[in-house]
């Protein structure tokens, strides 16, 4: 099989090349094609996965290592190709800058998915994978797309479009959440069933059922045990045990907006200008010692998790855990729904997959994120409990913002881009989308020229 992985030249592309190297959910895979559009960036990603490949001790009757070549051109990368994981960022680390950095000024959450950060980065975002989801229907029509660009939900959404089930949305975030909270239990995920439902970034744990019997209950109602693991500290046992579910981490911008701000303005820098110096000095470090590339590039691994969401910390006493330092796991959940579907091999995952009514209240075209039934067939969805109030108020109200986007950039209209900002509950005020939409126009203009 050839594994195309558009981003190629993105920090994290090491982790997916580690699962290909180390799991069984890696077999048959010959090829790992990494197309970037900077080549300096690609290069430099090459000379980890070398020495990746040359630390790796395969099984004694185990193929060798998958080979990975390197390219600028699309239509070589995808020529050919079985799966494609997309994973590019348009507008670099510098158009994230300018989403988090603009809504700050303006007095709004400044957070790269969240929010109307996360409008910006979709407006500049649709239109290339749009044209991806176009070469993949001629150059590989039967490949499938796993695609973990942000905003996962609403991206996963307009290549469906084009290329219809064949294009799954993915995250770490809910099967993390999930393993946290049974963990508490003195569970392992193989041994419950995951009642998780809404969209990316945008979601609850319901139920958590072991033997038959939903244990979550007994989890909230023990203040210690709901405590004892990230999303209980992060949103506090007194509010969980009144919204009587665990909410995906990404809700506490939405639960605590202005604790959020303040916290963020009070590091004194943004996510992604930490991130941008992180990679700048990153990137340079390998040109100067590529020898050395795994090892620069597991130390600021390290270090970028112990980091993530930081804001949501803002005491030392509330650092991540190790096994979350240690974690990542987006790149399993990718690797595991890839040998589902290859090799006929069942898997249960939470996946970014169209609606169809499994979630009521929602359009069935909308992608959503629950749990899904893998097979060679693809991703089927698995009954949840239904989302009300306030949790498909909030879902139906973003969902409709991503419809919005994706209307913007399919017409490049500026009126309905200005909408899609002004309809976000995180953003307040028509005149706000306004300036937002004026900023970007101003800061990032290559990306927003084709709007009228």
């Amino acid at each position: 099989m050839k594994l195309t992985i558009l981003g190629g030249g993105g920090f994290r592309v090491p982790l997916v090349y580690a699962a290909v190297l180390g799991q069984r959910t890696g077999r048959g895979i010959h090829e790992v094609a990494l197309h970037d559009t900077d080549e300096s960036r690609l290069r430099a990603i090459g000379h980890v996965l070398a020495e990746q490949a040359q630390r790796h001790t395969p099984a004694s009757e185990g193929p060798p290592p998958a080979e990975v070549t390197t390219t600028t051109s699309l239509d070589e990368a995808l020529d050919g190709a079985d799966f494609v994981f997309s994973a590019i960022r348009v507008g670099g680390l510098e158009g994230r800058v300018v989403d988090e950095r603009l809504a700050l000024d303006l007095g709004l959450l400044g957070q790269e998915t969240t929010g109307p950060g996360g409008v910006g980065y979709g407006l500049r975002t649709v239109p290339v994978a749009l044209a991806i989801a176009e070469r993949v229907s001629l150059l590989a029509p039967d490949a499938w797309v796993i695609n973990f660009t942000n905003p996962a939900g609403l991206v996963t959404q307009a290549m469906q479009s084009v290329l219809g089930d064949r294009v799954v949305g993915i995250c770490d975030s809910p099967l993390g959440l999930a393993k946290r909270a049974a963990g508490a239990l003195g569970l392992r995920l193989p041994e419950v069933i995951i009642d998780y439902a809404g969209t990316n970034h945008l979601g609850w744990l319901h139920g958590l059922s072991a033997n038959g019997r939903d244990v979550l209950p007994e989890l909230l109602a023990d203040r210690e045990l709901l405590e004892s693991f990230e999303e209980g500290r992060l949103f506090g046992a007194d509010w969980l045990q009144v919204v009587r579910a665990i909410p995906n981490e990404y809700l506490w911008y939405y639960d605590f907006t202005r604790d959020s701000i303040a916290q963020i303005r009070e590091a004194g820098q943004t996510r992604g200008e930490y991130l941008r110096g992180q990679q700048a000095d990153f990137y340079a470090a390998v040109r100067s010692s590529p020898g050395r590339a795994w090892q620069i590039w597991d130390g600021v691994r390290r270090e970028r998790n112990a980091t993530y969401m930081a804001e949501t910390r803002p005491d030392e006493g509330r650092q991540r855990s190790a096994e979350d330092v240690e974690g990542g796991g987006y790149e399993g959940v990718a690797l595991a729904l890839m040998a589902a579907i290859a090799y006929d091999d069942p898997a249960t995952l939470i996946l970014n997959v169209r609606n169809r009514g499994t979630l009521p209240g929602v359009p069935d075209d909308a992608v959503v994120e629950v749990p899904c039934l893998v097979t060679g067939a693809g991703p089927a969805t698995l009954p949840v409990s239904p989302l009300r109030g306030r949790e498909l108020g909030l879902v139906q109200q973003v969902k409709a913002v991503d419809e919005l986007v994706i209307q913007a950039c399919r017409e490049r209209s500026a009126a309905v881009a200005i909408q899609a900002l002004a309809s976000h509950p995180l953003v307040d005020s028509v005149s706000v989308a306004r300036q937002l939409w004026t900023g970007y126009r101003e800061r990032l203009a290559p990306f927003y020229a084709g709007f009228r």
